[in-house]
């Protein structure tokens, strides 16, 4: 199966073509610029050199949230858009899985975390292990007291993202040594390509109608209203 995977829930957009695992092709964009100037060009590059086109792809992988309101909403209609012209299925992949799916080849703990803004962030724990990954406390948006309060004590957990920022110097005050923050790369969209490969071989691929985006609040518009 061939698959193309697609990130834009942070500045630091992704992508990656992978074929039954394999990595065929990857883009990572930090560019300034917003997602919906360069998504599709970033996604062209990928593919040429290919020799690809999107009716060349047999099913795609996209982060559904949590994130950017705005990078979650380009992302889904660009997927969107290139299902429903193939015909072909696609993953929903949670950005908190695929950031802790980084820590495959090192099984422990894992907190991805996210800067939600307004001093929050999304994040979970979980268990990374030869079987996948088993969610230890539930994704979501948290105060980072709170969070942090849920994670064990004891034993070693990896934290990655932008949230560990928002956190500042209360991991250390609330986990001590044990934590241990990541200097991997914050480009997810080889894990999301990798992700979306197990949910379709669960049967968890939807049709275009189906993508939804995966929103643990609601956005400052709808707020407004």
């Amino acid at each position: 199966m061939r698959l193309l995977a697609v990130d834009t829930t942070t500045p630091n957009g992704s992508g990656a073509v992978l074929e039954d695992g394999r990595l065929l092709s990857k883009f990572e964009d930090a560019s300034p610029s917003s997602h919906s100037a360069r998504l599709l060009a970033s996604v062209e590059a990928m593919l040429k050199p290919l020799g690809f086109g999107i009716r060349d792809i047999d099913a795609f992988a996209v982060t559904t949230g949590p994130g950017s309101f705005t990078g979650i909403r380009i992302g889904l209609s660009t997927v969107k858009a290139f299902a429903f012209a193939s015909g072909r299925p696609a993953a929903p992949v949670s950005s908190l899985r695929a950031l802790a799916w980084k820590f495959r080849d090192d099984p422990g703990l894992a907190a991805p975390m996210i800067d939600a803004k307004k001093g929050e962030i999304y994040a979970a724990l979980f268990r990374v292990g030869p079987g996948g990954l088993e969610e230890i406390v539930p994704q979501g948006a948290y105060i980072p007291d709170r969070f942090l309060g849920l994670v064990p004590r004891g034993g070693p957990v990896r934290l990655i993202g932008s949230g560990i920022g928002v956190c500042g110097d209360r991991i250390a005050a609330a986990l001590g040594p044990p934590a241990r923050i990541s200097s991997l790369s914050p480009f997810i969209g080889v894990e999301v390509g990798l992700l979306g490969f197990e949910i379709l071989a669960a049967g968890g691929g939807v049709s275009a109608a189906a993508l939804e985006p995966l929103y643990f609040r609601s956005s400052q518009a709808e707020n407004k209203h």
